[in-house]
């Protein structure tokens, strides 16, 4: 009787009328969208895309964008061992549900967070790497602002409901580019079918890896946020990265993301035949009015990728982790969270504990030379004082780095900047400033035309906010 229901159960899913149409959701309250391509940036469509939104599990790929970044700079191995402590095992589902004091390794951890959005694995990863989720979630933020995410927030690895945590679809859109631009050898992790672990097979709950040319990225949904989705595709040599949140159920996202895809790619088709299309979104109007006239169809819509070849038990846990399992009650969690996540910018201030320093051999006290009797010449007396620099009449320009509302967060962007361009800002003396708005400018000062121009040469080609500015202007 039980493997009865789970075929009645697997066949529903499989053929499952899908009625919703494409429709033009810019009037819904929740939505935003964009629709780019993934090598020129150019947007072909943009409803909303700079409002603000919350992530929901799409925080996970900048979750995993960190760990690339870790294991590019050699601080992170794929083999490391993550201990799960107390708090990432009390994480809400969907999870893995390892116990505190059990292990993963870490590419595990990154496969099973980003093709089953395992929250647990989530903020074990960031413990793993910034010694607190509160950190790592701090330091996301601050790689958010690199990345020229100016609207994303974070406060947590997982993206459970937090008010706090907010993100818009044109700074998931960046995200995802710069994940595809500077880690593309681990892309894939994106675009995993199913990963196994302790003999339980995890599926991918990406809704649109059954169309051809789909290769990533992610899923998101709360209650606040509705549904979410990040995805990739490439046809005749070109991709598209499209983002909507906030859609209403998993059929409407699905058919609306496929629609956003397949009228992007026809836009490239009419212009390889010749067609001037300066203004795409425009062709997204048409497409959307055109589209609405046409009665619906019933359209097959899979939820699970490759049923068939599941077991009953495999087949029932993937029923059990859907996205609803994030539908938790929302006062709850917000309550939680604001009590358990301190402020972001108190957190950037807060340096882990410091790990014990293992024993090292005293260095032998140098030898000092018995001072010389008398008086020192002038010339010894000279050379003992440092010489005072002369300011340079020049040094007018300034460098401006940024704007905060927070002044504790403005001073450690600028401790931020200084150390990553410290033989650019070597002569620089920083400033902050708090404009009539109430934000906190960020900028290096007594500085030459020349070294201004310099500086910020370097920091815009690290795809970084800068503008040279003359005196106090």
């Amino acid at each position: 009787m039980k493997g009865l229901l789970l075929v009645l159960i697997s066949a529903l899913i499989l053929v499952a009328p899908l009625k919703a149409r494409a429709q033009d959701l810019s009037g819904d309250a929740r939505y935003s969208a964009i629709v780019v391509d993934a090598v020129t940036g150019e947007v072909f469509y943009s409803a909303k895309a700079d409002s603000a939104r919350y992530p929901a599990s799409l925080t996970k790929i900048m979750t995993l964008y960190m760990a690339f970044d870790a294991l590019a700079m050699g601080t992170l191995k794929p083999d490391d061992s993550i201990i799960m402590s107390r708090n990432a095992s009390a994480q809400a589902p969907v999870k893995v549900y390892l116990k505190p004091g059990e292990t993963i390794d870490v590419d595990s951890a990154m496969r099973l967070v980003a093709l089953y959005s395992a929250n647990d694995l989530a903020v074990a990863l960031a413990e793993k790497i910034g010694g607190t989720e509160e950190r790592f979630a701090a330091l996301m933020t601050i790689k958010a602002q690199e990345l020229g995410m100016g609207q994303t927030r974070f406060v947590n690895a997982s993206g459970l409901p937090d008010p706090r945590q907010l993100s818009s679809a044109r700074d998931m859109a960046i995200l995802a580019r710069a994940v595809m631009r500077d880690y593309p050898q681990y892309y894939d992790y994106f675009s995993l079918p199913s990963y196994t672990f302790r003999g339980r097979t995890y599926v991918n709950h990406n809704p649109l890896r059954d169309m051809p040319g789909v290769d990533g990225m992610k899923t998101g949904f709360t209650n606040a946020a509705g549904y979410n989705l990040v995805a990739s595709q490439v046809k005749d040599g070109h991709r598209l990265i499209a983002v909507m949140l906030g859609g209403n159920n998993k059929s409407q996202r699905r058919e609306h993301v496929s629609f956003l895809m397949n009228t992007g790619f026809d836009i490239f088709d009419r212009r390889a035949n010749g067609e001037v299309i300066t203004v795409a979104q425009t062709e997204f109007t048409k497409a959307f009015a055109a589209r609405n006239a046409i009665p619906d169809e019933p359209r097959p819509y899979t939820i699970l990728a490759n049923n068939e070849s599941l077991s009953d038990a495999g087949l029932r846990d993937a029923l059990e982790a859907s996205e609803e399992a994030n539908a938790v009650d929302e006062d709850v969690q917000t309550v939680s969270a604001t009590v358990k996540a301190p402020d972001v910018v108190r957190t950037l201030t807060t340096k882990p504990a410091a790990k014990p320093e293992a024993k090292v051999a005293a260095k032998p006290e140098p030898k000092v030379e018995p001072k010389a009797s008398g008086k020192r010449t002038t010339k010894q007396v000279a050379a003992a004082t440092p010489a005072k620099k002369k300011k340079d009449p020049n040094a007018v320009w300034a460098i401006q780095v940024g704007a905060f509302k927070n002044k504790t967060l403005a001073s450690d962007w600028v401790s931020n900047i200084k150390k990553k361009f410290s033989s650019a800002l070597a002569d620089a003396t920083s400033e902050i400033s708090k404009s009539d708005a109430g934000w906190y400018r960020t900028r290096f000062a007594s500085m030459t035309k020349e070294q201004a121009q310099k500086a910020c040469s370097q920091i815009s080609a690290k795809r970084l906010d800068c503008m040279v500015v003359k005196g106090n202007s």
